[in-house]
């Protein structure tokens, strides 16, 4: 079968972007769901966490499978089991057989480690962060989609929309099985396979780099789908008498303006994230390493660099936004979320810049470790947000006990002028390990 890079990139590329547009849309309905089935506010946060449940060990075993069985079979298989569950669930009538269902649809979330794996094996080192950015930034548009789409589309009726949504999965899913590659040849096809052992797995779970980019993604990416989970909420609740002022009643035109502001913050993460990944290629060409104590002699230190800048506007962004809501401010919000949205899509470019590049050999245990366990920082952070006795408190509690540490430890492991991949946990066992 003759195929093309371009045409892989596609495919997955297209794939992920049903998929994230399936993994969030319970979120986009959250308030016809929750005035259903009488949600208290407490609730609201624990649907908006489900949706993360399945990722951490989710992604961690489809990254393994990548390298293993290749992405075009994963990701079929993905698509297919969450397409026929998302079906069921548009003919469900108990709140408890629906919440079970959305978690299982929500396992749709691990495709982008399956993606990511994918797209390092067709793309090389000059153009890897653009790749991936392009792939994943694309893919996250789904969110966004969700929020601002289906509400308009669907209306209250939730259950057409998993219904249409599930239906297409399947029709994605073949195409992918039909059309999808694992890797531009297969000698490199037989290498990340070779790979993919218990011993493998855990060089690269020990590493300080590795684990620094896992935390680093908690605080983009983890906030992100965090984010797409509680902003519809969040505005109904907290900016409940703004909206209303704008002209919004019911619980459709809640639903509508809430999605509409929440979209903000997932368009802007995503559209901008191929920038974040070309950025990432730039500060590479130029040789630009700005920042003190990261290395700055490595062979690809500039991306360093252009990581550690990101996670600083991260934190920055999410204190501003606590002040924005205490002050009542509807617009001065939004206007935060799209500087979130901006500083959350370069640190997300700018990690899986890295990640190819730091562990070539393994690169979907790579993904899987660092794009899995990262993801549940988005169950931990809508239960910070709604168990606090101010709803806008919560952001800045995370930047301050959790984004600060993160950026800090990350400088710490960035440190080393040879090889960070190389430091880890018990490092003396595990390299001699790896080189027997």
């Amino acid at each position: 079968m003759k195929t093309h890079k371009v045409e892989q990139l596609i495919i997955a590329t297209f794939g992920f972007f049903w998929c994230f547009l399936m993994w969030f849309s319970t979120a986009a309905f959250s308030p016809s769901i929750a005035s259903h089935y009488h949600l208290s506010i407490k609730a609201l946060g624990l649907l908006a966490s489900s949706a993360i449940w399945m990722a951490p060990v989710g992604r961690i075993v489809a990254g393994w499978a990548a390298d293993r069985f290749g992405a075009p079979r994963t990701f079929a298989l993905i698509l297919s089991v969450c397409g026929a569950v998302s079906i069921a669930s548009a003919f469900t009538t108990s709140y408890k057989l629906l919440f079970a269902e959305r978690v299982i649809v929500a396992i749709a979330g691990v495709a982008f480690v399956v993606g990511i794996q994918h797209v390092a094996q067709w793309f090389g080192p000059h153009e890897i962060g653009t790749a991936e950015g392009l792939f994943a930034g694309t893919g996250n548009v789904g969110a966004g989609a969700g929020a601002l789409v289906l509400p308009r589309l669907f209306g209250t009726n939730y259950q057409a929309a998993f219904l249409w949504l599930g239906a297409i999965a399947l029709v994605i899913a073949a195409w992918y099985l039909v059309r999808g590659q694992a890797a531009s040849s297969a000698a490199q096809q037989a290498l990340v396979r070779k790979q993919s052992n218990l011993r493998g797995t855990l060089f690269v779970w020990s590493r300080y780099i590795a684990i620094a980019l896992m935390l680093a993604y908690a605080m983009s990416f983890g906030l992100e789908i965090a984010m797409n989970a509680w902003l519809p909420g969040y505005f109904t609740r907290g900016f409940h008498a703004q909206i209303l002022a704008l002209g919004f009643s019911g619980v459709a035109g809640l639903q509508i303006a809430a999605g509409t502001f929440a979209a903000v913050q997932s368009f802007t993460a995503s559209l901008f994230r191929p920038f974040s990944g070309f950025m990432s290629d730039l500060f590479q060409r130029k040789g630009w390493t700005p920042l003190p104590l990261i290395a700055k002699t490595l062979p690809y230190a500039p991306r360093l660099h252009w990581l550690g800048l990101s996670l600083i506007l991260i934190t920055f962004t999410m204190g501003s936004l606590t002040v924005a809501g205490l002050m009542g401010s509807l617009h001065l919000s939004v206007l935060v979320l799209v500087a979130m949205g901006v500083s959350i899509s370069f640190a997300t470019g700018g990690t899986f810049a890295l990640v190819p590049l730091l562990f070539h050999d393994r690169p979907g245990v790579a993904a899987g470790f660092i794009g899995g366990l990262s993801t549940t920082a988005g169950i931990v952070y809508p239960l910070i947000f709604s168990g606090g006795h101010n709803i806008h408190f919560g952001y800045a509690y995370v930047a301050l006990y959790l984004f600060v540490p993160i950026t800090l430890f990350y400088f710490w492991a960035a440190r080393y002028e040879r090889a960070p991949q190389e430091h880890g946990l018990m490092e003396h066992q595990v390299l001699v390990a790896e080189a027997a």
